[in-house]
């Protein structure tokens, strides 16, 4: 499955990928990612190869002009209740978004991942699409608004994805942004 924008392509990775993956997950730029970060181009190539058996809510961004992979955006189908049984619909989303800092300000990510909502909407059944950013990060936050989604709340201390200086959690405040499919433009 690929999606195209003006710019971009979405479409699953490739095991080829892999040099550009590492380029933007060697040193990711906020905690959320921490997690994610990739410390050799062997482990990028197994990432990519990994990424690349999903080829329906895992896709690369790249750029149509080139075929540089500047980022990537995924989410997959959850019941949206925690707790729900195996009879919920799956309709509910939460998408991860992240792009090459070499490539930020743009407005590649908001491409993405409006060209992205718009594939959940419409093809993927989705009702609901949430996304969580740290209180730090503006430039998140502000395509969350620019995508149309409502801010939900703050949670304070919500999640730890790093530890301090001396080992402890460093908890992270985070808003909580969605939007409706009756809501989507």
């Amino acid at each position: 499955m690929t999606v195209e924008t003006e710019r971009l392509i979405l479409r699953p990775f490739l095991k080829s990928d892999a040099g550009d993956v590492y380029e933007y997950l060697k040193a990711p730029t906020v905690n959320c990612f921490a997690s994610m970060k990739l410390n050799s181009l062997r482990e990028a190539e197994e990432e990519a190869e990994k990424r690349a058996e999903d080829t329906e809510y895992y896709f690369a961004i790249v750029l149509k002009e080139s075929g540089k992979v500047i980022g990537e955006i995924f989410a997959y189908p959850e019941a949206g209740e925690p707790h729900a049984d195996g009879q919920m619909p799956r309709d509910t989303f939460s998408p991860c978004w992240m792009l090459n800092q070499n490539y930020t300000g743009k407005g590649y990510a908001f491409e993405a991942a409006h060209a992205f909502f718009d594939y959940l909407f419409k093809q993927k059944g989705a009702r609901r699409i949430y996304a969580y950013t740290e209180d730090y990060n503006t430039a998140s936050r502000r395509l969350c608004e620019k995508l149309g989604m409502r801010c939900e709340g703050l949670f304070l201390e919500f999640i730890s994805f790093v530890n301090d200086s001396n080992g402890e959690p460093h908890y992270e405040n985070t808003y909580q942004y969605a939007v409706l499919k009756k809501e989507w433009r």
